[in-house]
């Protein structure tokens, strides 16, 4: 079984302790649920597929049971509470624990790294600009976005990426990605910021249609009626699309400008005939 830190579903790491003593022993599902306190024997079965959930205590009791002790089942409690958080503001108060956990016992969680970067779009700017500008100073970088930000922001933040290795610098101050294309996926992470990243993302947007001249810019959008088949066979194409465009940009080496490429698709009505057929109920 891996370092608990490791993992960012709890539900795996009731799998793979289970898996690890069955293959050193005749341990069953039964033995580990009455381990743990459960009555029924499948219980911790249903929580490694996804079919049950655990309770704060039932988090406690798994944790007690796999041998869990200190920050490490506490861990593990704080992955339980993180799954069944019922809202944003919620998941991210737990995340904020579970960082000040591992900074309390100096180690590394997965998806850290992954929710700092993409909680701001100044982060994936500098990613993109800072190995285009060999050589060049905080406050060149700086001016160079936009909207422009501080040197001093720039600094700090080609600090962090070079320190989760989403950059490299070598010895003659130059910057590498060290991958073309990322994707946030990772403890839940893209449920997390990707939110708040849109927002930031759309703010720009808006900012760009305002104030930027109509050469510098491509924007257009067509609004029509679907069904629910048609809908889904846009976001099929939507996902095959941004795909696609992923690929483009990973073909070349060399970075001439960064852009961004926001495509929204949202409804502008209530669900029609869904509207319709509760009016039908109400007569």
């Amino acid at each position: 079984m891996k370092p608990i830190v490791e993992y960012t579903d709890y539900r795996k790491v009731v799998q793979d302790y289970y898996e690890d003593c069955k293959r050193r022993s005749s341990f069953t599902w039964r033995e580990f649920a009455e381990k743990a306190g459960f009555s029924s024997a499948v219980y911790l079965k249903y929580v490694g597929e996804g079919k049950k959930n655990l309770s704060a205590s039932g988090a406690t009791q798994t944790a007690q049971a796999m041998g869990l002790e200190g920050f490490e089942r506490t861990y593990f409690e704080l992955l339980v509470a993180y799954a069944h958080a019922k809202d944003d503001d919620s998941r991210k108060a737990i995340f904020a624990k579970i960082c000040a956990l591992a900074d309390e016992h100096r180690v590394k969680f997965a998806g850290r790294d992954d929710f700092e970067f993409f909680s701001s779009w100044k982060n994936i700017v500098l990613r993109e600009i800072a190995p285009a500008m060999p050589g060049a100073k905080p406050l060149e970088m700086a001016k160079a976005c936009k909207p422009a930000i501080t040197a001093a922001e720039v600094t700090e933040i080609l600090k962090v990426l070079t320190k989760s290795g989403l950059l490299e610098k070598d010895s003659e101050g130059t910057y590498r990605q060290t991958d073309r294309t990322l994707f946030m996926d990772s403890f839940g992470v893209k449920d997390l910021v990707a939110k708040d990243l849109q927002v930031q993302m759309g703010e720009l947007a808006v900012d760009a249609a305002k104030n930027m001249r109509k050469e510098e810019r491509c924007m257009t959008g067509v609004t029509f009626g679907l069904t629910a088949r048609s809908r889904e066979r846009i976001e099929h194409e939507i996902a095959e699309f941004t795909r696609r465009m992923a690929a483009i940009a990973a073909e070349e080496e060399e970075t001439e400008q960064v852009f961004r490429l926001n495509l929204q698709f949202f409804p502008l009505s209530e669900n029609l005939k869904r509207r319709n057929e509760n009016e039908k109920d109400a007569q």
